[in-house]
């Protein structure tokens, strides 16, 4: 259940943005929880064509998420498969890449100067004493691995994060997930589930999570953690005889590629705060409405935020943190140069089931370093799931969305 206030913090961290394909507001509140474990990305232009967004949901404390929502857009652009077109493979292996580099001494300083101030103090002191071992070792894509400390067996962090994120080159959407916060799209007014919240009850995460050696007890796995993928949470990783996609508890995010339409409106992601109290079809609907009031995105978010938070802690559901990221489309679609024609998949027809359920519990946030954001509390209940999806390298493929129902009521 976590730790409560006895009263919530309302101040709201929100920040508004647009450039000439999209317009973008985002706010975030720490609520009934005792800290902030939130975090999140708002990025309109990370090259010349590509806008980048995501929201981080911390658990267990807030470094993974300020981690990913500093680090992770960057690992994206460093890809060799990115420079060649490829979006969808590029993220994710970013997502991998976040475990990687908070591994070793590195990784550790990185981490500390991401906590409290008794942290921060820490790890900078350790960077001045500590360097990379090796004149060149700067250059290397992988220098985390080289510097040298007395963390440098550090295996990682025990918290961790959920992470959902959103590309947008011309009229190619690219969302990659891991955990239950969740991406939506409207079209045409029409809610339609970008992503599948990864819970342990589900039959495909089950049998991974069965095959790795773990249980589940009372929805968790281990009896510990509601969630069945997620960055960080380095005990759940240890399995040395197994891949990283087939641990117990893994960052291997579902990739899916929509072609944008001129019927989309808007495209919303937010961590499991905001799922637990609205389904994907109700918040659409909100937002479309405040869209006709409020003179910006970000007071769009704020009145969500507002709607969800509970008046009290006695039922649980409104008293997460809550971030929620709101993405409006200008028209018409910008159809140029896509990415990579290869990975296109049309989103088109709404194919997917009602009420896909995300039930959040513990999971706070914390502000980050490229737009922080914090907040979070959610909803079942996701009205439709969407169309295409090409996982990458290795990814589970999101074509599982649709049964995800299903798989539910089963498991």
């Amino acid at each position: 259940m976590g730790v409560y206030l006895s009263t919530p913090k309302t101040e709201k961290l929100s920040e508004d943005g647009e450039n000439d394909q999209l317009k973008f507001g985002l706010s975030s509140m720490q609520g009934w929880r005792a800290s902030m474990e939130d975090a999140h990305s708002a990025l309109l232009d990370i090259d010349e064509d590509t806008s980048f967004f995501g929201v981080f949901d911390g658990h267990g404390g807030k470094v993974v998420a300020k981690f990913c929502a500093k680090y992770l857009h960057r690992e994206v652009l460093k890809s060799e498969v990115y420079l060649a077109g490829d979006l969808g493979a590029a993220v994710h292996g970013a997502f991998f890449r976040m475990d990687e580099m908070m591994r070793g001494q590195r990784g550790w300083r990185e981490l500390q100067a991401l906590g409290d101030k008794i942290n921060q103090f820490t790890g900078m002191i350790e960077g001045l004493i500590w360097s990379p071992r090796g004149s060149d070792s700067n250059d290397r894509h992988d220098d985390w691995a080289f510097e040298e400390g007395p963390h440098s067996d550090f295996s990682g962090p025990t918290c961790g994060s959920t992470a959902c994120v959103a590309m947008i080159r011309n009229s190619q959407l690219v969302v990659a997930n891991a955990g239950d916060s969740r991406c939506v799209i409207s079209r045409n007014g029409q809610a339609y589930n970008l992503s599948r919240d990864h819970k342990p009850e589900l039959e495909a995460e089950r049998e991974r999570i069965l095959k790795a050696g773990g249980y589940i007890q009372m929805g968790r796995v281990n009896g510990t953690i509601n969630l069945s993928r997620a960055i960080g949470d380095m005990e759940f990783k240890q399995n040395k005889f197994l891949s990283p996609d087939k641990q117990m508890l893994t960052a291997n995010p579902d990739v899916n590629t929509v072609e944008l339409c001129d019927d989309d409106d808007f495209l919303v992601l937010a961590c499991d705060g905001i799922w637990d109290c609205m389904s994907s079809q109700q918040l659409v609907d909100f937002i479309h409405e405040h869209l006709k009031t409020e003179s910006s995105l970000s007071a769009v978010c704020e009145k969500v935020l507002d709607r969800c938070l509970a008046p009290s802690t006695l039922g649980g559901e409104g008293c997460d943190n809550m971030t929620m990221i709101l993405v409006q489309f200008k028209k018409p679609i910008d159809h140029g140069k896509n990415a990579s024609a290869g990975e296109q998949s049309a989103v088109g027809d709404k194919n997917v089931s009602a009420g896909e359920q995300s039930t959040a519990e513990d999971k706070n946030a914390s502000a980050s370093d490229q737009s922080a954001v914090e907040d979070k509390n959610a909803s079942a209940g996701g009205q439709s799931a969407v169309g295409d999806k090409n996982a990458s390298a290795g990814g589970q493929s999101p074509g599982d969305i649709e049964q995800s129902a299903n798989e539910e009521k089963n498991s």
